[in-house]
This record gives C-alpha cells, structure tokens and sequence, in this order.
C-alpha cells in the first residue's frame, strides 16, 4: 500500500456483532460507606466482589439488554479479561453509538454499591470506529449515562492528560502493530514507562479509578457508513450527455437463481451418481486444458462445476488434486468434508504440487497439513532449494503453532546446514510487526529443540554447542557492522579507509584475526572459519563501502566474502536462489551451462554477506583489452583454436552467455550495464545486482534480454556457427525451464507477502508479469522460433548502446 492510499471498511458491511472485551479496573478503591464499616475495620477488611455492567446506546437510547461480566474479587488490582459479544451487529451501529459500563458491588449486603460509572463512543470525531485498548475513567458513585451528550465521559479532558496518558496512547498503537517492534528497545522503554507510571501515581495518590477496555482491531480502519443506498453519491440527471451514477443495490451479490442452481448441482445426495460418472471425448478435452493452467490461473464457474462432477474418476490423476480443491465451496461444512475425504484418498501429488497448496489461496489447515505430508518426501538438498519461500509461507498459516513450523524444526535438527539457512531466514523477519510473534515462535521451537539434541547423535558436538555456533555467527556479523560504521567514519580516500580496516583488525579487534573457537561460516555452515587475515582484506569504492574479507578456514584453506551493510539485499538473495534452483533444474535435463550461482545470505533487513568471485567487469575488460576475445586469449591462448582461444574456453563463454540470457528474460532483470556483467578467468560470465526485477527498468526502452554486441562479436558475429549453437542453447533452455513454470510460479506466490521491494509493490502484477515470460500458450517448437525472435530483436536493438555510453559516463565521473 502507497503512502497516498487509505484502505477501509464500511460499518454497513460488517456483518458481525459487537465484541470488546473487559481487561481490568486500576487504581484504589474508595472507603466503604456502609453503616457496619466500623465494625468491619475492627474484624476484618471487607472483600469487594464487583462486576461490570454494559449497556449499549444508539442516538441516546438504550439499544438491547444490558450485558453483565462475572463477579471479581481479587483485588486490589481486579481483572475480569472477560469478552463481551452483544446481539447488535456493526451494521446497525449509528454515527452516536455509546457503550455505557458501570462498576457495582455486590459485597455490600442486600443493597449493590455503586462503584462509578463511565461512557464511550464506539466512532471517534473522524467517524473512524475505535480499536485497541481504552482507558477511561470512572465518575465515582454515578452510573453510566447513554444519553447524547453523555455527563459521564470516560474520556480523560485534554487539559488534564499528562505523559502517561501520552505514553498510554503509544503503547495502543504498538499492540495494533502501528509502531515497528524493535525487541532490546521496546524491554527498555517498557521498563522506563513503568517507572513514569509509579512516579505518577505517587504523585497523584491514584486517586482515580480507571476502568481498561479492549475493543475489535480489524485489517483495515472501519469507516461509519449507514445501511442501505447513499444518496449523496449519484449526480443530479442533466440534459447533456453526461455519466449518471445510479446506485444499483445488487451489484457484487449472488445471483439467488445461479447459486440455487450450483447447490442442487453440488447436492450430497448426488454423490452417489457422480462416483460412476464418465466424461465425455469433449469434456476429457476440456478436463485436460484445465489441468494444463498455470497455479495463478483463476478457474470459472463451468470449469469448477465441471471438475467437481468428476470428481471420483479424477483421483487417479495426480494432478488434478491442487485444481479440484480450488473448486470446493469452503464454506459448505458437509462439502468440505467430503472433499477432505477424497484428497486422502488422491494419488499422492508430486512436492511442486505441494507448494501450491501452502499458498495463501488456500486456509484449510487439513490441506496444508496435507502439503507437508507431502514435503516429508523431498530429500534435504531439494527442500534446502524451497527454505527461503517455506518461511515465508508461515504468513499464511491459521496459527502460529502450525505443522509447517514444527516440520522445518524437525528436518533441521538432522542438518546443520538446514538448520542455519532456516534460523537466519527466521531471524531476519522478526523485524516484520505484523509477524514477529509467528516467527519468534519457530525461532524459540529451533533452540529449544536443539539445545536437546546429545551428542551421540552428532558426534563430537551436542545440541548446546552446535546451537551456540549459530548463535556466534549473529555476533560476528555485529562485529563486522560495528567495523563498518568506524571505516566510513574516517576522511579521506578508499585507500585511508582500507588503512584503518586492516588497523582495526590487527589491534582493537584482534580476536577476528586468530579466532580461538572456530565459528560456522553463515554462507557455508558446513565450513569452519579460524580468523580474518587482515593483510588480505580491502574495501570496495562505492557509497556503501562494502567491506571485502579473506577468511582462513579450519581445513587450511581460505574464502572471500563481500559484506555490505546499508543495503537491502533480501531481493538479491531471492534472484540468486532463483538461479541456483534454475541451474539444478537445468543439469537435472543434462544441460550443464556453467552458471555461477554465488551465494547470498541476508543477515538484517539492511546487511548481508555475498560470496566474492574472482572476476573483471565487462566494462573493465573492454576498457583493457578492447574486446572479450583478446582477454579471454590471455588466459586461455590456442593457436589452432576458434578465434586464438581453446575451444572448452570458448564453449564455456557461450554456455553461460545463454544460461543468463534466459534466465534474466524471465525474471525481467532489469538495469543491466556492462559493470554488472561479470567475466571469470575460465570463460564464465555472470550477472550482479540484482536491484530491478520481474519487469522494472530504470531505464528508457529496455530490451527484452541483455545481450550486448562485444558478447555476439567474442561468438564470431552473428553470422557464426558459435552464436548459431549459443541461440541453439538460448531455446534448448527456455524449453526445459518452462517445464518447470509451476514450480517456480508456486516460488515467487509463496513470496507475496514478503518484504521484497519489487514483489511486495503489487504481488500479483509481478507473478503475472512472470507467467507471460514463459509463453504457456505456446508448444515447445514454436517457442523455439519465438525465442529466437526474441534474440534477433536484442541484439538489433539500437537504444541500449546509447544508454551504455551515458552509464559509462557517469561511472567516470563518479
């Protein structure tokens, strides 16, 4: 949502009754005024037993039968924490609406004493109904009163509101998820307020009472709105030929007729009919076209009838199970269990299949369950290539304690690497409020878990120590952060920053260098690092100043790493993921492109690690060597081979141009310049920065794939057998991935609600843009010729030469 929309719901359309609960009565109460109050002071204190009694009032009249919680008498901090649901609807409420609630005392004898009363209105001034929880204020010894202008209201006078009805107000907003949840600074701030809220009430001798309340929140805010027609909407009819507004009261309803009709369709009794039913030779076509629909594809009313109708005769088709149970009325009790009944009883469907049915799409807790029975299937290398989207699918369970999540823990404790990934991607959203408390559980269930495991089961380690080298990666990546903010606070050049880089980790922070426990790499928990050699270490010349650091490895070996801090690169990592995954599927078919699926882990909503590979921008090696065939000759020179280098170079080169062609045509890569394509020693190009994607381009007329004239020129030209064999590999690809289109489409839905920049800005926009890329309408011959339409068109493609000359331009200056 845009910072300019405001989302709502109409009162009218709220077919709900009003609920609010209870919570609780604060401050002391007043003496007992009874005629034996002497001689209960002399015996014993007397015990209030009080209850709250709610009225509600519409227009200033009562509206209903008043409402009674149960007696307390815990005091003397007395907590009902009881809901209250009355008979009236939302719909039925009225600009006026109050609650009026009384606190009596039945301890007194025969006669109740009346404790105070107090009164609220259920909109506020904007006509925006209240949520969250209210503090009002009791007028002691009068009952609530519903008239309109109440004398007794709850609401404390503006000019007696201090800073604890300040802070009181904050906090409400935080419990309605409208202020960001920061765990360390909210336990101090909490800590703070209570001691605001003492001070206060020392100050004051509490000599209010102060009755809390808790009413409805709602995903969106609830608008007043009467029932029926507006008449303020339709413009007057004129003469001239101008649209008329007519409010048409059943527009968006059910057709009474049509939704009879599908009943009697639907109807139990005709299951005994439908177990024999048979389709036609016309409905098997239409049957099989249905099946063949992308998972995004929203079925009609005839498809859904149909598929229901046959639904006994399509439990031997596996495929048929995730659109079957998109076609069942939820909300139909006896018809949802007859469809839970037949999906036990399906030919078990295949684990791309099962990431459909944990998208949102579908809330049956049964069918999810389902999902996961299915996934206990897959090995851990093949759901380690779904983790990143499983997390996110947690969005969409009913529950927190769901059986995904215990599923994920489960698999985790058998793998170390598993566990990892799945506790930095958990991690990294605990920062979301709206989801924070779902992912802390799945948090907290991994540790405990873990921390029980023995060591018998893991060899030299039990779970307390392999938890523990979890936890040390958090703090590495607090060390490096802390690294990064003293680097960029020095002036002067990049070659001064790298000074201070490489001072800092042979002094202050020595223990970097010759770490004594050796700490799990968060890119590879199954290496072990020892330290950082700072002689090796470096920074990037760039606004973020990336850090760039050699680790040394337990084995006696050493890797380089990119840590970037300032930098939001959860998209990057869901590219590369998407790359990985692509590559897998690709070799999978025997087609081994030589893709160079670095790794990428984000550590915070604005950090990460990326793995470094050797290599020079394209812009570099052009600047250099004037082309890609004399830099290729350096390293790779044959004199009898294709052009002055070895063939395998070569082929290497033409393999990964077309690996990434593809790949980046379908997840609409967007913002590709020659310093982002990157060239490796042994021939391999690759692609970085992945900030523009599933079809957004900052620049002007982008073309359909980067494929720029110094990569057709290093093939041999276009008339060449070389660039005839990389077209060739461009199309055999293309075919292979679009085998697997739903799995990836299943992918990029579960990531809907995910934080991601170009997903979370319209989901189903960016998973549509992704369906058109894979030309579903087409067989696999003619998307050989539209694929090499597409080619033909970039490589032609006139603009993105002159863009290149202004990017280059303006590295230069930089």
């Amino acid at each position: 949502m845009t910072g300019n929309e405001f989302r709502f719901f109409l009162s009218c359309d709220i077919n709900l009754p009003v609920t609010f609960r209870i919570e609780r009565l604060e401050g002391n109460l007043p003496p007992s005024k009874s005629p034996n109050s002497e001689v209960l002071s002399r015996t014993e204190d007397r015990k209030a037993e009080l209850y709250v009694e709610c009225t509600l009032y519409i227009d200033g009249a009562p509206f209903g039968l008043p409402t009674r919680t149960r007696l307390e008498s815990t005091g003397p901090s007395y907590c009902w924490n009881e809901l209250i649901t009355l008979s009236t609807k939302y719909r039925d409420l009225t600009g006026h609406s109050q609650l009026a609630l009384t606190v009596w005392d039945v301890s007194c004898g025969k006669e109740e004493g009346l404790i105070g009363g107090a009164t609220i209105l259920l909109f506020n001034s904007k006509k925006q109904l209240k949520t969250g929880k209210q503090k009002l204020r009791l007028w002691p010894g009068k009952v609530a009163d519903g008239s309109y202008p109440t004398t007794t209201p709850g609401k404390v006078p503006r000019h007696e509101c201090g800073e604890l009805e300040r802070l009181e107000k904050l906090v409400n907003k935080y419990e309605r998820g409208l202020i960001q949840c920061v765990d360390w600074l909210d336990r101090l701030a909490f800590k703070t307020m209570e001691k605001i809220k003492e001070h206060e009430n020392s100050r004051n001798g509490n000599s209010h009472l102060y009755l809390v309340v808790e009413f409805l929140s709602f995903e969106h805010r609830v608008v007043f709105q009467e029932s029926g027609p507006n008449f303020l909407l339709p413009s007057p009819i004129a003469s001239t030929n101008e649209i008329v507004t007519v409010w048409d009261p059943e527009v968006g309803k059910i057709n009474p007729s049509e939704h009879k009709q599908l009943k009697l369709a639907r109807s139990l009794t005709r299951g005994i009919i439908d177990r024999d039913l048979k389709p036609s030779s016309n409905e098997r076509k239409s049957i099989q076209r249905i099946l063949k629909y992308p998972p995004t594809w929203t079925l009609s009313g005839d498809e859904r009838q149909l598929l229901w109708k046959f639904r006994f005769s399509l439990m031997s088709e596996k495929r048929a199970l995730t659109k079957f149970l998109r076609c069942v009325e939820w909300s139909d009790i006896q018809e949802a269990k007859q469809a839970l009944e037949l999906m036990g009883r399906w030919e078990m469907i295949d684990v791309c299949d099962a990431l459909e049915l944990l998208s949102p799409v579908f809330e049956s807790e049964e069918v999810r369950a389902y999902a996961v029975t299915v996934l206990q299937r897959a090995d851990d290398e093949e759901l380690q290539c779904y983790l990143l989207q499983l997390v996110q699918a947690l969005r969409f369970e009913r529950s927190d304690k769901s059986r995904l999540s215990h599923f994920l823990v489960q698999r985790a404790l058998r793998n170390i690497e598993f566990a990892s990934f799945l506790r930095w991607y958990v991690a990294v959203e605990l920062h979301d409020p709206a989801y924070a408390k779902r992912f802390y559980y799945t948090y907290e269930l991994l540790e405990e878990n873990m921390m029980k495991l023995s060591a018998d089961v893991n060899g030299d380690e039990d779970g307390f120590k392999l938890w523990q080298s979890l936890v040390r990666q958090t703090e590495l990546t607090a060390q490096l952060c802390s690294i990064m903010r003293d680097v960029r606070n020095v002036r002067g050049n990049t070659q001064k920053k790298i000074e201070k880089l490489r001072q800092l980790l042979s002094g202050l922070l020595s223990e970097l260098t010759n770490i004594e426990e050796p700490i799990r790499s968060p890119l590879a928990p199954g290496v072990l690092i020892t330290g950082i050699i700072p002689s090796e270490s470096s920074i990037f010349k760039s606004a973020l100043h990336p850090l760039r650091l050699t680790f040394r490895l337990a084995n006696g070996g050493s890797c380089k790493i990119i840590f970037k801090k300032g930098d939001d690169i959860r998209q990057d990592q869901l590219v590369v993921q998407m790359v990985s995954l692509m590559d897998r599927l690709l070799k999978l078919e025997n087609l081994d492109l030589h893709l160079t699926p670095y790794k990428v882990l984000a550590t915070g909503q604005d950090e990460g690690m990326l793995e470094f590979i050797p290599s020079r921008s394209l812009a570099q090696i052009l600047s250099e060597h004037r082309s890609i065939t004399s830099y290729l000759q350096k390293f790779h020179p044959d004199e009898h081979g294709p052009f002055g280098i070895t063939a395998t170079c070569l082929e290497t080169f033409i393999k990964s141009c077309a690996g990434y062609s593809v790949i980046t045509y379908i997840l609409g890569i967007g913002d590709r310049h020659l310093d982002n394509l990157l060239l490796r020693d042994d021939g391999r190009l690759f692609h970085v920065d992945f900030g523009f994607i599933l079809g957004r381009d900052p620049k002007p007329f982008p073309p359909p794939m980067k494929l720029c004239k110094e990569m057709v020129e290093a093939m041999g030209g276009a008339e060449s057998q070389y660039y005839t064999r990389f077209k060739s590999y461009c199309c055999e690809a293309y075919n292979i991935l679009r085998k697997s289109s739903n799995l990836i489409l299943n992918l990029f839905h579960l990531m809907a609600g995910s934080n991601i920049p170009d997903i979370a800005s319209d989901p189903e926009k960016g998973i549509l843009k992704l369906q058109e890329k894979f030309r579903l309408d087409l067989d696999d011959e003619a998307c050989v010729h539209f694929f090499q339409d597409l080619i033909n068109e970039s490589v032609s493609a006139l603009f993105p030469q002159m863009v290149e000359t202004i990017h280059r331009w303006a590295q230069y200056w930089r």
